[in-house]
């Protein structure tokens, strides 16, 4: 039986700050790990992310430190707030550590290497001992600290873990729903990496609010096509985790996918719109592994293709922009089809 202990979130990058502060103010034992040992001893002192949450008071419950061992240290609950190419790693240097049946949730919305695992599934097969859950939709950091309302999904085929997390999270500002399909769930919050950098562009060449329009729709069939072949659920696409989190990285100049994207349909080479980010983009590794399994499964994915060809073909934006609108014209909602299969 699951049962609420210490906390840990591994990962002081905004995201992870603003998660594990929002437990510690719920009154959590919580303790966030970060890599460097500077940055952490000056968040500890001053009570203040400044590389990532500037002006964003922390609780004076939450403990940080860098001593991974000592964050561990009889925690019942990880969550992992790391990019996830970097969960192999980590999830490999704690595995002795981590008690068995410990409650192991994680944040990342990519997909880790070229096996095409999901965080989830790196995880069990790299902490078998663990209970698995992921955590993804519409959660913007700088808003989440912010105390603005949204949401979130908890995924697991576990009801249990799922309860333990919406006990965990819920609060007035947030809200904390439950989904079994938990490939599903994290296929969506990958792909929508994807449509976020092409809505950056789009909106850098001033779209027109019909275009932008087409693209969010377009993007939800692309993204619902490709989940259901890898054996998602189409409901699932309908949810926070697919239109809510589509929506906003693709209207939010806070999503760093977005940014990328806005920098490169202003002009700017891909290396200078990352330099300028700052921080890790999913969306760029996202799109080349995903291209790379739709063609091996034939699956048709015009949007993902073309902005593959921009990012790694040299492909101008504009010729991108024209392919795709020469893309086949099929129906409309034919991923409804497998909404009720």
């Amino acid at each position: 039986m699951l049962k609420e202990g210490k906390v840990v979130v591994l990962g002081g990058g905004s995201f992870g700050t603003a998660l594990a502060n929002m437990m510690a103010v719920n009154r959590h034992s919580v303790c966030l790990w970060m890599r460097n040992a500077d940055r952490a001893e000056q968040t500890d002192y001053c009570r203040v992310n400044s590389d990532y949450l500037p002006n964003y008071e922390l609780s004076p419950h939450l403990g940080i430190t860098a001593d991974l061992e000592q964050a561990l240290e009889a925690a019942t609950t990880v969550f992992f707030a790391v990019p996830s190419s970097a969960i192999g790693a980590l999830a490999n240097s704690i595995a002795d550590q981590v008690i068995p049946g410990t409650a192991i949730v994680s944040t990342a919305k990519g997909i880790c290497g070229e096996d095409f695992d999901t965080p989830s599934e790196l995880l069990r097969r790299q902490i078998p001992n663990a209970r698995v859950a992921v955590i993804s939709g519409p959660n913007l950091a700088r808003e989440i600290a912010n105390q603005q309302i949204t949401g979130t999904v908890v995924a697991s085929g576990d009801p249990e873990l799922c309860k333990l997390v919406q006990n965990m999270l819920a609060s007035k500002q947030f809200r904390v729903y439950a989904n079994h399909d938990q490939r599903g769930v994290e296929l969506a919050g990958a792909l929508k990496n994807i449509y976020a950098i092409i809505a950056g562009i789009a909106s850098a060449m001033k779209a027109g609010h019909n275009t932008k329009g087409v693209f969010l729709t377009r993007s939800l069939a692309e993204m619902c096509r490709f989940g259901t072949r890898l054996g998602a659920k189409a409901s699932t696409f309908l949810g926070l985790s697919g239109v809510g989190d589509l929506f906003v990285t693709c209207t939010s100049p806070l999503s760093r996918n977005f940014q990328v994207g806005f920098g490169i349909g202003m002009g700017k080479s891909l290396a200078t719109a990352l330099r300028e980010v700052g921080q890790v983009v999913e969306g760029i590794n996202t799109t080349k592994l995903v291209k790379n399994k739709a063609d091996q499964m034939g699956i048709y994915m015009p949007l993902a293709s073309a902005l593959h060809a921009t990012l790694f073909e040299g492909q101008s934006v504009e010729v991108s922009l024209q392919n795709m609108m020469r893309a086949e014209q099929n129906y409309d909602v034919d991923f409804m089809e497998s909404l009720n299969d």
